[in-house]
């Protein structure tokens, strides 16, 4: 993809961007460099995955029901935005179109197009590691869930409940993303990540014991 038609959709994205905090253009921007460096080492297409990289967010719907609908009207709009620019082929938007359709988390699709795999190798990436945790915690004050649960901040006890808890959210995603990985190049990223994330509860445990809080 030349510079000048990702600059063209770099300008559309950041006019329609969500100013969600944890889906603002700092993630599509990370999410679509990923994209781009796991593309050039896996040889997927630079003019599927950049677009579609672009455009995986551009619809959020934050804690409402909502959002199981994020991706699909996310694809629809990059479908709109791809066929109205000329130099685009556009044999390749159905490409596109698929990989946002599928990049969903909570659905856990597996795609069978190594562009699509790219895409959610990337989102996961920012499931996972330093960045996530700011995610995770700046979503979860918006959002009026509580740091953990005080009587078993580990899940030890009970089921995580991330709805609720921003700390069970490390349970359910941001220690599980690395076993989504497709490429060997995001797995090898994502294991540095995890690891943090696994120091980060550390610390937090041994914090939680000084303070006789556990």
């Amino acid at each position: 993809m030349n510079n000048d038609l990702k600059e063209k959709l770099v300008a559309i994205v950041r006019d329609k961007i969500s100013n969600d905090i944890s889906h603002d253009f700092g993630h599509i921007s990370r999410v679509e460099k990923l994209a781009e460096k796991i593309a050039k080492a896996e040889g997927g297409d630079l003019d599927v995955v950049v677009p579609a990289a672009l455009f995986h967010d551009i619809v959020v719907y934050k804690g409402t029901s909502n959002s199981k609908n994020e991706h699909e009207e996310s694809s629809n709009i990059a479908k709109k935005v791809l066929s109205n620019i000329k130099e685009y082929p556009k044999e390749k938007i159905k490409d596109v179109v698929y990989s946002i359709s599928v990049c969903s988390f909570s659905k856990n699709i597996k795609p069978n197009l190594l562009e699509a795999k790219i895409l959610q190798d990337a989102d996961l990436l920012e499931a996972t590691g330093a960045i996530s945790i700011m995610r995770t915690f700046g979503s979860s004050s918006i959002m009026n869930k509580g740091f953990y649960d005080f009587n078993d901040p580990f899940c030890i006890n009970r089921v995580p409940d991330d709805k609720k808890y921003a700390i069970d959210l490390f349970f359910t995603r941001l220690l599980v993303a690395h076993k989504r990985m497709h490429t060997k190049t995001a797995k090898n990223m994502a294991k540095r990540r995890t690891e943090f994330v696994k120091k980060f509860l550390s610390e937090f445990k041994s914090e939680l014991k000084e303070s006789n809080a556990l």
